[in-house]
């Protein structure tokens, strides 16, 4: 009877190490390395606007992803998801809106769910921590204001020099007058469009559909291969 046990026991760890070494030569992975670019194109959209914190969003991979052996690990087409992690509204003072993106996982090709840890890394603006902004707030919008209007005295002075193409001399009269009103000009824009940046808020941030924006994988991931 003892010996009829022993041998039970011992083909039962046979079996179990084949079936382990079974499993273990099936299923591979392919590593796929922190840094790695991703063209997300966005199936809806998504914006500081109408979104709220914890909205969720998808997206789809557009650009193919392969290993050096040139096998497919992520195809072009492959769903990612995500939230809204935060939303700051905008505000008076022209303060912008901001909007953080939080990428969940990727559903692989074999339908299993890997969680990502991305970032978005093209976009018009991006602060340290992440956020996706339009403009910063009253100091950004007083230096547009004032480049603006330093452009309209640069305009107004160049119409004055121009006047002697038609009539050789004239520009001597006319350039200083278009100078000086184009300077009062601007001055009054820079300050009448300043004071009305107090009151108003700042852009809000837009995703739309269709939008291609790529991210960039911060920790390397290891997608199963079968």
């Amino acid at each position: 009877m003892r010996n009829f046990i022993i041998i039970l026991l011992a083909l039962f760890m046979m079996s179990t190490t084949a079936f382990a070494g079974a499993f273990k030569a099936d299923a591979r992975t392919k590593r796929i390395p922190a840094g790695t670019v991703f063209q997300l194109d966005f199936l809806q959209p998504v914006s500081t606007f109408s979104g709220c914190e914890g909205d969720s969003f998808v997206a789809t991979i557009k650009n193919e992803l392969t290993s050096s052996d040139s096998n497919v690990i992520i195809p072009a087409g492959s769903v990612v998801r995500g939230s809204l992690s935060k939303v700051n509204t905008a505000k008076r003072f022209s303060r912008g809106a901001k909007l953080y993106l939080d990428f969940d996982h990727v559903v692989t090709p074999t339908g299993r769910q890997i969680p990502l840890d991305m970032a978005v890394c093209s976009f018009e603006n991006i602060s340290y921590d992440g956020g996706l902004y339009k403009n910063l707030g009253y100091g950004e919008a007083v230096k547009k204001n004032y480049e603006r209007s330093v452009e309209i005295t640069k305009n107004a002075t160049n119409y004055g020099l121009s006047a002697g193409d038609s009539a050789p001399g004239i520009q001597y009269l006319t350039t200083p007058i278009c100078a000086v009103g184009g300077f009062l000009g601007g001055v009054g824009y820079w300050v009448g469009d300043s004071v009305a940046d107090m009151f108003r808020k700042g852009q809000d941030v837009y995703i739309n559909k269709g939008d291609v924006i790529n991210v960039k994988l911060l920790n390397p991931i290891d997608i199963p291969v079968y």
